[in-house]
């Protein structure tokens, strides 16, 4: 089955989700394609997305790295392979189900009926939609995103979203190669150089709902990168280097 989309999907130790979301994109009424990029977890993941290949023959694809290795470069990893098979729109979205799937139309028709460059999966735009995160997690990261738009002028209300869609195009224009964080900085480095770019960024509102299985990859390193790597940014975009 031909798709135009591909929704690229990170895991590391996601056993307990990744044959539940893999079903889930797949019972939507749009096609889509699947890649799941898996940092070798030692839990059986890679495995299991093996297995279902013969259920999802063309439709699922597995690239499995050496090492855990972070969320940015595997989402680059993603990319590179997605530009390859030629795919117009690439998708980011987790494995455990905080991103609903279903959303994924509504993401995808931004680009497609509004014209969107980059379509967001966004808890702020309306308000605070976020279920089952401790009032601390939320104000951390509801005070991140007006950081970030402080700091880099994006008019983006949830900057470090994670759940995405890009035309091929601004995958295209961007360097991947020059991209320089991993973990929730990559979300703004990506958003912040396809606005220096003047691609059109629609934001679209979702529900997030913390993950019931698995553990969660958070990290005070992550939490540090995307406080420092935003004043980064910013300060080399005002030289013009290479986005």
């Amino acid at each position: 089955m031909q798709s135009d989309s591909l929704v690229i999907i990170p895991t590391y130790n996601e056993i307990e989700n990744v044959e539940a979301i893999i079903n889930a994109v797949f019972e939507l009424k749009k096609s889509f394609h699947v890649l799941i990029v898996d940092d070798n977890s030692p839990d059986g993941t890679a495995q299991k997305v093996t297995a279902l290949q013969e259920k999802f023959p063309q439709r699922l694809h597995l690239e499995v790295r050496k090492e855990k290795s972070g969320l940015g470069t595997a989402y680059i990893h993603g990319f590179k392979w997605a530009l390859q098979h030629h795919y117009e729109y690439i998708f980011e979205m987790d494995a455990d189900f905080s991103h609903n799937p279903r959303d994924l139309i509504r993401i995808y028709n931004a680009c497609v009926q509004e014209n969107a460059s980059v379509a967001v999966g966004s808890r702020y735009v309306n308000g605070v939609n976020v279920v089952n995160w401790p009032l601390r997690r939320i104000l951390l990261s509801y005070g991140a995103s007006v950081y970030v738009k402080l700091i880099t002028g994006m008019k983006i209300h949830d900057p470090t979203a994670g759940f995405m869609c890009y035309k091929r195009e601004v995958i295209e224009r961007i360097d991947l190669d020059n991209i320089k964080f991993i973990g929730y900085a990559f979300q703004i480095e990506m958003k912040f150089k396809a606005h220096l770019h003047q691609f059109k960024i629609i934001e679209v509102p979702i529900i997030f709902k913390d993950r019931e299985l698995g553990k969660s990859k958070m990290s005070g390193k992550i939490i540090n990168e995307a406080v420092f790597g935003v004043l980064s940014l910013k300060w080399n975009s005002l030289f013009k280097k290479s986005a």
